[in-house]
């Protein structure tokens, strides 16, 4: 997919290299990616069909879960399954505490001045939580546009 075929004067723009760009919305609640196909934006579906990722990842297997089966352990694994984790970056440990007596999280504070949620996985900051959805979106969008992405944007 070409969004924009650039050339030099003079020179033919041919043969046109193909190139895959998508679009992330990585949300707070639900994250998904798209892409423009024949001149159209449209949200790619996973492997279920569904085009809504739950912003959701949970630690309570041997790897990270993401998206929908990460909510389905919430219930059992409420410790390990992060949930908004968004609200939570870039906050050190006294400005996020009222947010984590709301939940079940058991939080640490870092060097980095950053929160680190404790799992039985291991301490999980939010950057690397959101770093699961990420990888998850773009195997999305590689297994539906047939092959390795050349850009993104990123929207929060």
């Amino acid at each position: 997919m070409a969004l924009l075929q650039i050339a030099e004067p003079g020179q033919s723009p041919l043969p046109h290299q193909v190139k895959r760009s998508v679009g992330i919305d990585l949300g707070t609640t639900n994250s998904l990616v798209a892409a423009v196909r024949g001149g159209r934006a449209s949200v790619l579906p996973d492997a279920d069909g569904s085009v809504m990722l739950p912003s959701v990842v949970s630690y309570a297997g041997d790897t990270p879960e993401v998206g929908v089966h990460a909510l389905s352990r919430a219930a059992e694994h409420p410790a390990d399954t992060l949930v908004s984790v968004k609200r939570f970056m870039g906050r050190g440990l006294s400005d996020a505490r009222d947010d984590a007596q709301r939940s079940h999280y058991q939080l640490v504070d870092s060097n980095e001045g950053m929160v680190r949620f404790v799992t039985s996985a291991g301490e999980v900051t939010p950057v690397e939580a959101s770093a699961e959805i990420l990888r998850t979106l773009r195997a999305t969008a590689i297994d539906t546009l047939g092959g390795d992405i050349d850009g993104v944007v990123i929207t929060v």
